[in-house]
């Protein structure tokens, strides 16, 4: 492609006693940093830069160093215009996010793992939001439709998703959050929930409980039928008792667990023992108890999942937390993409991931401690 650096116009000459040279490298600096500006100030041609800035396997490793190195100093970056116009591709990665997703969560670690990742790539991370009044298809047909990104993650996903079915359809390498049951194979990386719930209860029957309740995910998402499946294998394991609580889900606000929670506690057969299915779930849950009249502990024992470690545990001591790391979930999933834009099979990019481990002064040894494990499906 031609490069379309603008330098010295035709026929400026330098004033008397001005070198040409340093005339043209101020002419160079006062415009965007390419290729050429690298190749002027090194001294050398245009191709051996590209491919230094590349790591291509010809260029010596001094000369990379060299290239690097005043790239860094005079702020280069590709320019994805030509980028797109030479390989059909943006360097782009589209994180399609729910604006209201649960802030203790996903929405700031995922995004520091996915940028981590990308920071060693040619790629960037570009958040494409909506909210839950929106169709959710219509940010994955803006990205597909413009050609926006080269790749794509998505979360929430249900059981039969049609922003799965229509990514596949079109050929456009994506990764989820989350598992679907729809017979297309497709990357992923989703958190074991059942296991999180069945542990859960374990744990809450080791404390002797005997009536649950469980703050679930809104219904219609895959990752919803396997926290309520694991809590009601865990019951069944123990002989436990189901208290019911459909007012609010994790999809709520914290104020609205709260007060729920409240109302539950203080009416007939409340429960002694909770599974909240995330922190904020969790923070909820003991303000609404506390509200109640209720101790931690003495009257009610509580299990949350977390999203870094020991914050609930520093909220409240005795809080039982078991943590599912959205830093590494966002690494993963990138690293995913990349691999699928690079030609890696999504059937070799399936990852179901669980610690399994409580954090919680001396309640914690009532769970089993297994190593964390990624399980590839």
């Amino acid at each position: 492609m031609k490069d379309t650096q603008a330098e010295a116009k035709p026929g400026t000459e330098p004033e008397a006693g001005q070198p040409a040279q340093p005339r043209k490298a101020a002419a160079l600096a006062e415009q965007r940093p390419t290729l050429k500006t690298i190749a002027f100030m090194t001294g050398l041609g245009i191709t051996t830069v590209s491919k230094a800035l590349k790591d291509a396997p010809d260029i010596g490793q001094a000369t990379k160093q060299r290239v690097k190195l005043v790239a860094k100093q005079i702020g280069y970056r590709p320019n994805r215009a030509g980028v797109r116009l030479r390989t059909g591709r943006t360097n782009v990665i589209s994180l399609i996010l729910d604006t209201e997703e649960e802030i203790l969560g996903l929405t700031s670690q995922m995004i520091q793992g996915i940028s981590e990742t990308l920071a060693g790539t040619p790629y960037h991370l570009v958040v494409t939001p909506y909210t839950k009044h929106q169709d959710p298809m219509d940010p994955v047909r803006y990205v597909v439709e413009t050609g926006s990104a080269d790749g794509v993650i998505l979360s929430k996903t249900e059981p039969d998703d049609p922003r799965v079915r229509y990514l596949d359809e079109h050929g456009l390498p994506f990764a989820t959050h989350g598992r679907t049951q729809m017979g297309i194979t497709h990357a992923f990386h989703d958190y074991d929930n059942a296991a999180f719930a069945q542990d859960a209860v374990s744990l809450l029957a080791g404390l002797g409980r005997k009536r649950l309740a469980l703050i679930a995910p809104p219904s219609g998402l895959t990752y919803t039928l396997h926290m309520q499946e694991g809590f009601l294998n865990g019951l069944n394991a123990h002989d436990l008792r189901a208290v019911p609580l459909t007012t609010v889900s994790l999809e709520n606000s914290i104020q609205e667990i709260a007060e729920a929670i409240r109302k539950l506690m203080s009416g007939p057969n409340p429960p002694d023992g909770i599974v909240a299915g995330s922190a904020g779930a969790g923070i909820g849950a003991c303000f609404g108890a506390e509200q109640a009249g209720l101790c931690l502990g003495k009257q009610l024992d509580i299990v949350s999942k977390q999203s870094s470690f020991d914050l609930l545990t520093w909220f409240r001591p005795g809080l039982n937390a078991i943590t599912e790391n959205f830093r590494d979930a966002g690494k993963d999933l990138a690293a995913k993409v990349v691999a699928l834009i690079e030609g890696t099979p999504a059937k070799d990019l399936q990852t179901i991931i669980y610690s399994g481990k409580a954090i919680a002064g001396t309640q914690s040894d009532h769970l089993p401690q297994p190593d964390q494990v990624s399980q590839p499906i």
